[in-house]
């Protein structure tokens, strides 16, 4: 199995929804790889310039355990990151889970990947503006994961404001955190719970 995730990454991608969910698979083990839809530099909202490790034409189902789609502008002012989407749709088919964000949603929404599966995003009509027939799968939350059936792969889905949540659902689908620690790590991150960073240390005291 795979060991390597890839991060989705075009001009104008909102750098604050992912990082919490690939700094913490990495310090759990995985290898984190950028993947555009060349690779050619692009540049964040932030104004962080990047340049992919692979194009997306070369992504292949067997060398990921997981892609993650962040939001950003082009989601919504045009077909540039469609292929992302139907790259996404390759992967759910192969047993590959996808985690999207923000307006990343939307694309996968356009791609009909939300219209049969539990999802949700920064609110409904958000979604509903794309014209997908999954309205009644939304669920009104800040995070969500609807497990694969049939062999198909986990979908990962929040809104622009939950990226400590999105990056819950996503260390939890991958093993890096699970049960009490998970649950620790996000009050850590999105509570500022003192009590969880304590039975985050604990554990890693204990060796597990």
């Amino acid at each position: 199995m795979s060991r390597t995730v890839h991060l989705a990454v075009y001009d104008a991608l909102a750098d604050w929804e992912t990082g919490h969910a690939t700094a913490w698979l990495a310090r759990a083990g995985y290898e984190i790889r950028t993947v555009g839809p060349t690779t050619e530099p692009v540049t964040t909202i932030g104004g962080l310039r990047i340049t992919p490790d692979l194009a997306l034409e070369e992504l292949r189902p067997e060398d990921t355990a997981l892609l993650i789609l962040p939001g950003g502008d082009l989601w919504d002012t045009g077909d540039e990151l469609a292929p992302f989407a139907a790259k996404a749709r390759t992967l759910l088919d192969s047993g590959v889970p996808v985690a999207a964000i923000c307006g990343a949603t939307a694309g996968l929404a356009r791609e009909g990947l939300l219209d049969d599966r539990a999802h949700t995003s920064a609110v409904s009509f958000y979604l509903a503006a794309t014209g997908y027939k999954g309205g009644e799968h939304y669920v009104d939350t800040d995070a969500v994961t609807d497990k694969g059936g049939d062999g198909t792969g986990d979908l990962i889905t929040a809104g622009p404001t939950e990226p400590v949540a999105f990056a819950r659902e996503v260390l939890g689908n991958m093993g890096a955190f699970e049960g009490e620690k998970l649950d620790a790590w996000y009050r850590l991150f999105h509570d500022s719970d003192p009590a969880a960073y304590e039975t985050l240390n604990a554990e890693e005291e204990d060796g597990s």
